[in-house]
């Protein structure tokens, strides 16, 4: 497994998650009530290829997430990894969680919502990933330079995937993270909340692409 290890002696402090975290959460709750009074105008064949299509993706999410803690479990803010899910994208558990927002907005029925939650996704997840990489290059200097140049942040290159025969695993991380990548889960039932909702006609409504 190729990775840079830095010594601990660093006085480089990295990026509060937890502010991420409640950004994330505010902004999936302040569009709750856009999701609830926006119907979807596809019906039949349509509606339900965009809905198999949205569980497929967050069912990604969520196997995305758990092959990048597989890698970087044990070693985030510790070494420059470079392999698996690292070596297409410099953040692929951001690249996952874009994916399951994306399933969630196609559930819902709307390329619209499917595009704006993506979109504030990746904003949020973008501006994190500067502020990390702010650190990392502070760690790492020209190791993650190198790494940077050549691997894109977010959007993957799928042609870049490499990866060591064998990958040494943090069962604690792994089962540490296993609530943050299984939560995209509960999008599959929150959208069928939120179409039976509708379907009652408590709020007003109206219909979005």
């Amino acid at each position: 497994m190729k990775e840079f290890r830095v010594s601990s002696s660093s006085r480089s402090v990295p990026v509060n998650q937890l502010i991420r975290v409640n950004i994330l959460r505010a902004t999936f709750v302040l569009s709750l009530p856009l999701a609830i009074c926006a119907v979807s105008p596809w019906s039949g064949l349509v509606r339900e290829t965009m809905n198999v299509a949205g569980i497929g993706l967050v069912v990604a999410a969520v196997l995305g997430r758990f092959w990048s803690i597989l890698y970087i479990g044990g070693h985030k803010n510790m070494t420059v990894m470079q392999d698996g899910p690292y070596s297409i994208c410099r953040h692929p558990l951001y690249l996952f969680s874009t994916i399951g927002v994306l399933g969630f907005g196609l559930m819902l029925g709307s390329v619209v919502l499917t595009l704006f939650l993506g979109g504030m996704t990746l904003a949020i997840l973008s501006i994190t990933a500067r502020k990390e990489e702010a650190f990392l290059r502070g760690q790492f200097g020209p190791t993650y330079d190198a790494y940077a140049a050549r691997v894109p942040m977010i959007v993957p290159r799928l042609s870049g995937f490499k990866t060591q025969a064998t990958v040494v695993v943090s069962v604690h991380h792994l089962r540490h993270n296993l609530m943050d990548a299984l939560v995209f889960l509960t999008f599959i039932p929150l959208a069928r909340l939120l179409d039976h909702v509708q379907a009652m006609e408590i709020f007003p409504s109206f219909s979005i692409w």
